[in-house]
């Protein structure tokens, strides 16, 4: 008897436990009785009814993201290219995502691809190759709009991949190298023609102030010069004034024509011309060459004394 009962309340333990639900967080529970909806579970504790209810799904409630394989799509210019798409979503209404459609994730990707091929056949490959955010945009307003009635939000959605034909690639390819090449072109063209003006700005500066400095130098030669004849007027007028005051005698300036002669006789001059005020002296000069060649000197007569009368 002892061990029915121990087997009993270890049914009944079993049963409890079994029968208690624990939801976790971002996570919400769909529960059935007899088939029909009962309720959605949140968050926390939970005891369902043995026999009658059950839990019909889990559902996660964080941001889904889902990488659909690439889809092909003819372009309005008849350009038949393979884009990938990945979508962002959320499950808002669990209730809706259990019994809105079957198989939500296959509804969503072929409602994207369809949404998708509409989108793209009205653009031509250029305007889809370079149009990204308005076909990004236009998809989730669209895809939003269609999958609210299964409980789900989306996001966003981005083009992952946008794959042309093979010639049609290599075409771009040689159109964005030739673009490439362009550019680097003009780069160097204005690089060289910047180079050009910096160098005729410098060949100018330089010229302007080779031209200064050639000015300065002028000036100051001609300070110069001019301030060399000053000296040299002053020097004749210190001279003269010097002359003046010794007051020579005749014999000196006739000693001092003679040395002057000799210079100039010293000369490579082959004709001389002599004052004639010189030719008066020569008597004179003839007498002292011969008191000279005597070994003697000029007598100096000195003026007698003046007589003082008494």
């Amino acid at each position: 008897m002892g061990y029915i009962i121990f087997g009993i309340f270890i049914l009944i333990v079993l049963f409890i436990v079994f029968n208690i639900k624990i939801v976790p967080q971002a996570n919400a529970f769909v529960v059935e009785r007899l088939g029909a909806y009962k309720a959605t579970w949140g968050v926390g504790l939970h005891f369902k009814t043995p026999f009658l209810e059950k839990v019909a799904k889990r559902v996660s409630l964080k941001e889904i993201v889902v990488d659909f394989p690439p889809q092909p799509v003819i372009t309005a210019d008849n350009v038949t290219m393979q884009i990938d798409t990945v979508v962002y979503f959320q499950i808002t209404d669990p209730k809706l995502y259990t019994y809105g459609v079957e198989r939500p994730m296959v509804a969503i990707e072929n409602l994207t691809a369809t949404t998708l091929r509409n989108i793209v056949g009205d653009m031509e490959l250029d305007q889809t190759l370079t149009s990204r955010d308005v076909v990004n945009t236009k998809m989730r307003a669209i895809l939003d709009e269609a999958t609210d009635p299964w409980g789900i939000k989306i996001n966003r959605v981005e083009l992952k991949n946008i794959m042309p034909p093979a010639e049609i690639q290599n075409a771009m390819e040689k159109q964005m190298k030739a673009e490439r090449e362009r550019r680097e072109s003009i780069l160097k063209a204005e690089g060289e023609k910047k180079s050009a003006i910096l160098v005729a700005e410098g060949e100018k500066e330089s010229q302007i102030l080779r031209a200064e400095a050639e000015k300065e130098a002028q000036i100051r030669r001609a300070e110069g010069e001019a301030e060399a004849i000053r000296n040299v007027q002053r020097a004749t007028a210190d001279g003269i004034r010097m002359l003046k005051e010794a007051a020579p005698s005749n014999e000196i300036l006739i000693l001092k024509s003679y040395e002057t002669m000799e210079q100039v006789a010293n000369g490579k001059a082959t004709k001389l011309i002599i004052p004639s005020d010189m030719q008066g002296m020569a008597g004179m000069a003839a007498s002292l060459a011969e008191i000279w060649k005597d070994g003697g000197k000029p007598e100096v007569k000195k003026p007698a004394a003046p007589q003082i009368e008494q």
